[in-house]
């Protein structure tokens, strides 16, 4: 074990403290075992150890450890836990749990079996915590991390501390608050830069090789992940890559399963099956006119990309304005509310509201005789009454 707190001391020192993601005031850390799931690259890693060295002894009491190290290729976590608490251990993260077979049963005996320890665990994949967390229901509490909001980013790009509005803020007093943002900053001068190369935390490591990245996580989940934990044929990746290509050049991307599936080369139960799990994978986000106890054979009425970057990734000359623009409004709101498809307008959020989301021509024809109607306009510093800029949304979490 000496070998992994000579790491763990090394990365904590590493560290930095200067920006932190608002989920870190969310959790709550108190409870003895926690998850926190979510795509590659949203910052997970950071944000635990972050946390540790923020807020926990850094002596024998703690230790951080990622799954992928050689040092569970001949040892357990089970073991690892067993040897901590018998030296005084009380706080044990762990990164990367889907890299280790068995972890959801093994993490169940130690909570089980270790009542003083607390844990908290972490996963890039997605589809491995949500096929196994059945057997942590009662013992985990589970959060899901996003990537950056346009206010997360612009805090970690400027060293700013802008405040996160709720959604009724917005709504009621958004030129109030468009006001106090642009005496700060002018949101509209970091807009663009955000929907293309924003999202992702490391943006600010190797900037020219964002997007490179940004397609070696896509290609992992469609090779590794789907293939190993939903059972999807090795030899249908290449379809799903061209998949995710029409979507990034779409206005946006309304599917006709039966055609899509027959180009595939899959029934069509298969097909929606390989759009759900694409979504739990975080690389698309379907949207359905009732997402109510939707399954994962339900047809959705449109599918975007999770988030912005995504499109600037696969189609950097193609990417289409308006599915750009609705795409963000999906990403931003869809870590707090429940986004649907309606035939009237854009969206329907929390059963509700309706928006219809556009450039600076967009006007009120669509919407005029719709209560709770809202537009949400592109390019735009400020707005009036039902008239909301795009931008503003980007500052919900």
């Amino acid at each position: 074990m000496n070998t992994l707190y000579e790491k763990y001391i090394r990365l904590i020192n590493a560290t930095p403290l200067h920006f932190s993601r608002s989920i870190m005031e969310i959790i709550q850390w108190d409870a003895r075992l926690i998850g926190v799931k979510g795509a590659r690259g949203v910052g997970k890693t950071t944000l635990l150890l972050q946390y540790i060295k923020k807020n926990i002894p850094i002596d024998q009491t703690s230790l951080y450890v990622s799954l992928d190290n050689i040092w569970f290729a001949e040892n357990s976590i089970s073991s690892l836990a067993d040897q901590f608490v018998k030296q005084g251990g009380k706080f044990l993260f762990l990164d990367e749990v889907h890299k280790y077979t068995n972890w959801s049963q093994e993490l169940k005996n130690i909570y089980d079996d270790y009542p003083e320890l607390k844990i908290v665990f972490t996963a890039s994949s997605l589809l491995e915590i949500l096929n196994a967390r059945a057997d942590l229901s009662r013992r985990a509490v589970v959060y899901s991390m996003q990537g950056l909001s346009y206010r997360e980013y612009l805090n970690l790009k400027l060293g700013l501390d802008l405040p996160i509005y709720t959604l009724n803020e917005i709504l009621v007093n958004h030129t109030a608050i468009s006001r106090e943002i642009n005496a700060i900053i002018k949101p509209l001068q970091h807009f663009n830069n955000y929907l293309q190369n924003g999202y992702y935390p490391f943006f600010l490591e190797v900037p020219e090789l964002y997007f490179h990245r940004i397609e070696e996580v896509i290609n992992l989940i469609l090779e590794i992940e789907l293939p190993l934990l939903r059972k999807v044929d090795i030899a249908y990746v290449a379809k799903l890559k061209q998949l995710l290509q029409i979507i990034a050049e779409s206005v946006p991307f309304v599917p006709n399963v039966s055609k899509l599936s027959e180009r595939i080369g899959v029934n069509r139960n298969t097909f929606v099956s390989y759009l759900f799990f694409l979504q739990e994978a975080h690389i698309i986000r379907n949207l359905y006119k009732d997402a109510k106890g939707i399954t994962q054979l339900q047809k959705p009425n449109k599918i975007y990309l999770e988030n912005t970057n995504l499109q600037y990734a696969l189609s950097p000359d193609k990417a289409n304005i308006g599915n750009i623009r609705e795409t963000f409004f999906i990403n931003q709101l869809s870590e707090k509310h429940t986004v649907e498809y309606i035939e009237e307008s854009d969206f329907l959020v929390d059963h509700n509201l309706i928006f219809e989301v556009g450039g600076k021509s967009k006007n009120q024809e669509q919407i005029k005789n719709i209560n709770n109607s809202y537009l949400v306009i592109d390019d735009i510093e400020y707005g009036m009454a039902n008239k909301i800029p795009l931008w503003t949304f980007g500052f919900l979490y």
